[in-house]
């Protein structure tokens, strides 16, 4: 890590380290590039890809960050927005799971779908779309739909969980199994003109209360639809509040629930 570090030191020559660098030092080490960031960041070193969130996300919680892992169960709508975000803020490890392709019919709301990548698979699709951001981001990606049987595995060793699900059992499933594992389910949803997001901590009930009395498998969405807007807006709301569990800050959506109105312009929790 020494040979790392000096050699990391002397391509930046007193200014902060590009990813080119970060590329070069890990051919030149036979390293991978996230154990040559990670070695950047132990050692305090400015990379030029976080260079606008220092005062707000210091070198120190950049690396507490790329050290994180979180699972987004969804890479639609909303899950392709939040993989981007969570990429870009320099979470280190995201696993992606979505067993599904895309389709024409994606095209109007998520970020991952273009001509060019209907059919393909979700999760590949945002592993490549990581690696173009920043390739000391692992995406891990997982195929099989999430169950309350492959739930533990799929999530065992993520420090936060976002809910980018359209599937109302399967939420209440992604709660359970969070509860069991111990681990922070940041939720989200969108319907319409109309989105929310709360947060669920082991032992609460947020998502029991949610969707108690709702019979159907589907929420309001498959037929009021999603229009372009309103994925990316709760997407980077989900994005916050798992940033600051990861980092210990700020006031979260706790056994509250933060509702979006886009046609009256009115957020309220």
């Amino acid at each position: 890590m020494d040979s790392i570090r000096d050699l990391l030191h002397s391509r930046a020559g007193g200014g902060p380290l590009t990813l080119a660098d970060l590329v070069e030092a890990a051919r030149l080490c036979r390293a991978s590039p996230a154990a040559v960031q990670e070695e950047a960041l132990r050692g305090r070193m400015p990379l030029e890809c976080y260079r606008r969130n220092p005062e707000t996300i210091p070198i120190a919680q950049q690396h507490t960050l790329f050290r994180s892992r979180a699972a987004v169960i969804g890479c639609g709508g909303l899950g392709g927005y939040i993989i981007e975000e969570l990429a870009r803020i320099g979470v280190g490890t995201i696993v992606a799971v979505d067993p599904d392709s895309f389709a024409e019919s994606n095209l109007n709301r998520q970020l991952l779908c273009t001509r060019r990548t209907i059919g393909r698979a979700k999760v590949t699709i945002a592993a490549r779309r990581v690696r173009e951001i920043n390739p000391a981001i692992t995406l891990i990606a997982r195929r099989p739909a999430f169950s309350e049987r492959n739930g533990a595995a799929l999530l065992r060793g993520s420090q936060v969980v976002l809910d980018a699900l359209d599937d109302i059992p399967m939420r209440r499933a992604l709660a359970h199994t969070c509860a069991a594992l111990g681990i922070p389910l940041v939720h989200g949803a969108v319907a319409g003109w109309y989105g929310q997001v709360a947060t669920q901590f082991p032992g609460e009930t947020t998502l029991e209360t949610l969707f108690s009395a709702v019979t159907t498998q589907r929420g309001v969405e498959s037929r009021t639809g999603t229009p372009a807007f309103l994925p990316p807006l709760v997407a980077a709301l989900e994005t916050a509040e798992a940033v600051k569990i990861l980092l210990g800050e700020g006031a979260l959506l706790r056994r509250r629930l933060l509702t979006i109105d886009t046609l009256s312009m009115a957020i309220e929790t």
